[in-house]
């Protein structure tokens, strides 16, 4: 790779950095509010805190063990000095530390965004911005640092066997879907156990400081909402990346696009459209201000659309660059837009079908006036109706990118798979100013929540309450970017593993072994029995992983219910605010749940595919890993914007809409929300790590899985 366009990557990553230095400093300086506003923020803190640090110290082992299983059955087969062992390493530290850093400001940016709701909707409103933009940043920055610093340190390991860069993309995910896990487990236990007890049971409000889960609850939505979206974004991003570039490295130079390609233009791109997407991102987050004084949500958009544009800009003078005007160098500019448009369109589908401003919601809203039941069937419907639209967003993109390749390189099949994951790296070039928006929802939430517990004025409550609206609706809607990433990035890993395989047959000589005569290519066709078999196991695996996670939220919850209910009853004076709760007990049940259910899941998405690969050959595993993507994709979609809708409707009702709060409607919409919750939060943004857990493992074990059929 051209170390003139490699230091591209390595300077957006540093830019990335330092602005998320420069925003942590901005929010350190900001007032944190009153003594007992920083006391509460000070035990969430503590609480976010000890919870990564325990959880950091169960995957710490489990991580090593993998890196040197890959070391020993990977690297030295291949003689790959050790690169695909070492990217593994950085994947997963990167990983972890980009979670982490989002968790920690964000803990410390709740309360100085409730104290600066006194000065009015738009101060809080920048604060928390601000505040989210350092995770923002840090995943992005991170991700390309990591990137860019492999790529350098290993270019000829690389272009020799493209492989090797699948486990750097592996430890991301595997982290990734760690974090997702325990995080979702531990927020939507404690969240369902303060719901039932506080809301319906005993009728205080939401973040009410008598509720012994209340302090658990806001911990949650920070390791689960920043530190588990984080890791999941920064996944996404690796993995389109390393998809992108395996499939350069596998197309070489055709014959038929020498005039216009050298041998490192389809390597560089990714890179290059990651640093416009930070100065877009950077740019654009700029028009978040004080000043704003109504519409936040439209102004989050606004952002994301000048983010957009500049982004285009910056593309385009890349794109011309690399390819010197050449009409392949615009159909990949095409190809490019197509992946900003995506971010843009999905987001606005699921806000569609998840915010109350629009007729689904309300649907669940009204039906909640009969019962629970109703509102139950009422927001599974709109959930199952939302990935229609989703699925129609999908298709067109793959569509749309696959052919601008495949047009603008005169029919190279593999450059119009190339072309899908060039939009796909598009569409997560946005990732600093997408997850600005995203960790928006969990500060405003938590600044809420202080809001309540410190007694604060009511205007200040009903700034925060407006602000609380609206990150609900931006973390619904950057679930659906990163469903939406997830499925375009596993297309391209799954193109990436299916030529691994034929390199793998060629280098070793098996064509007779599956049929093909010398120069053939193993092909994924619905008349081969292990495709169909693998097909089935694929499509069974979310439902399967899913039910590890929904039945682990309800194990936690029953317990967590459990132990309200006997605080309530056994101290004396927690309902007349004379004795405190003890919340370190809930604190230590969502704790203790989140990493005692971690290992079945982590196991079932690991060990499946290397169990399908070395007993069912590559044909079953390739099968296994589309139906995965298939029946997953729309499985998240449901979840997560079923989830979203049935709290926004709780949400709707609290407004004062049939009967407001504690009325029956607003009992059947919290029982209902009590059912979203481990949709939107843990079962369904999860599947989007075990999609990619699934395609890049099947990479980094692609020779060992062709060398045992060699041997059988």
């Amino acid at each position: 790779m051209s170390l003139d366009y490699a230091l591209f990557g390595i300077g957006g990553a540093v830019l990335a950095l330092l602005y998320a230095v420069v925003l942590f400093g901005f929010v350190r300086r900001q007032d944190p509010g009153t003594s007992k506003m920083v006391e509460i923020a000070n035990a969430v803190r503590q609480g976010a805190d000890a919870f990564l640090n325990r959880e950091y110290r169960v995957i710490a082992p489990f991580a090593v063990v993998i890196v040197i299983l890959i070391y020993v059955f990977i690297d030295i087969p291949l003689g790959t000095h050790g690169a695909t062992a070492i990217g593994f390493a950085i994947g997963a530290a990167l990983s972890a530390i980009a979670g982490y850093i989002g968790m920690a400001v964000t803990v410390r940016t709740s309360s100085r965004t409730a104290q600066a709701a006194k000065n009015g909707l738009g101060s809080a409103l920048n604060l928390a911005f601000r505040g989210g933009g350092v995770m923002g940043m840090a995943v992005v920055g991170f991700g390309l640092l990591g990137v860019s610093a492999f790529f350098i340190a290993f270019e000829k390991t690389i272009t020799a066997t493209p492989a090797v860069v699948a486990g750097l993309g592996f430890g991301a995910s595997l982290i990734a879907m760690f974090m997702r896990v325990s995080g979702g487990i531990y927020t939507k236990a404690a969240d369902v156990g303060a719901d039932i007890v506080g809301k319906t049971e005993a009728g205080i409000p939401e973040d009410d400081p008598r509720n012994p889960a209340v302090i658990a609850d806001n911990v949650g939505d920070n390791v689960g909402d920043c530190a588990g979206m984080g890791a999941d974004v920064y996944e996404s991003f690796v993995v389109t990346a390393i998809a992108a570039i395996i499939l350069a490295a596998l197309i070489g130079v055709p014959a038929n696009l020498a005039a216009v390609t050298g041998s490192h233009q389809l390597l560089e791109l990714p890179l290059l459209l990651g640093f416009a997407g930070i100065v877009g991102s950077i740019l654009g987050g700029l028009y978040i201000r004080k000043s704003i004084k109504k519409d936040p949500l439209g102004a989050l958009n606004i952002a994301l659309v000048i983010t957009a544009v500049i982004a285009i800009i910056i593309d385009f003078v890349f794109i011309n660059s690399l390819f010197g005007g050449s009409s392949l160098g615009y159909y990949l500019l095409a190809s490019a837009v197509v992946g900003i448009i995506v971010v843009i369109v999905i987001e606005r589908v699921a806000d569609y079908f998840t915010s109350y401003k629009y007729p689904p919601v309300r649907t669940i809203a009204e039906a909640s006036q009969t019962s629970a039941a109703t509102n139950f069937l009422a927001g599974y419907t709109v959930g199952l109706q939302s990935t229609a639209p989703s699925a129609v967003v999908l298709v067109i993109a793959i569509l749309a990118s696959y052919y601008l390749g495949y047009v603008g390189s005169g029919s190279n099949a593999l450059m119009g798979v190339y072309s899908t994951a060039i939009a796909t790296m598009s569409m997560l070039s946005l990732t600093g100013v997408v997850m600005s928006i995203d960790a928006f929802g969990p500060i405003t939430d938590n600044a809420n929540g202080i809001v309540e517990m410190a007694g604060l004025e009511e205007n200040v409550r009903d700034v925060t309450d407006e602000l609380d609206a609206v990150g609900n609706t931006t973390k619904a809607t950057t679930k659906a970017f990163a469903v939406m990433s997830a499925a375009l990035a596993a297309i391209s890993i799954f193109e990436a593993f299916q030529n691994e395989v034929n390199k793998e047959i060629a280098l070793h000589d098996l064509y007779s072994k599956y049929g093909l005569q010398p120069g053939g290519a193993l092909t994924f066709v619905l008349t081969d029995p292990l495709v169909i078999v693998g097909l089935f196991i694929g499509g069974l695996l979310p439902f399967f992983f899913s039910s590890f996670l929904i039945g682990a939220v309800q194990r936690a919850a029953f317990k967590m219910v459990n132990e309200v209910r006997r605080q309530f009853k056994e101290i004396p004076g927690i309902m007349e605010g004379t004795a405190k709760p003890d919340y370190a007990k809930a604190v230590d049940i969502s704790t203790q749940a989140a990493l005692k259910e971690l290992a079945a899941p982590a196991l079932l998405a690991v060990l499946t595919p290397l169990i399908v690969g070395f007993i069912l050959g590559p044909l079953a595993l390739g099968g296994l890993l589309i139906g995965s993507v298939v029946s997953g994709v729309f499985l998240a979609f449901m979840m997560t914007n079923g989830g979203a809708a049935w709290d926004n409707a709780k949400k709707y009702i609290e407004t004062g809409q049939y009967g407001g709060k504690k009325s029956p409607a607003h009992t059947a919409a919290v029982m209902g929300d009590t059912v979203g919750d481990p949709f939107k939060d843990t079962a369904g943004p999860a599947i989007n790590s075990l999609i990619k857990v699934l395609n890049t493992i099947s990479i980094v074990f692609v020779s060992a899985i062709v060398i045992l059929a060699l041997l059988a």
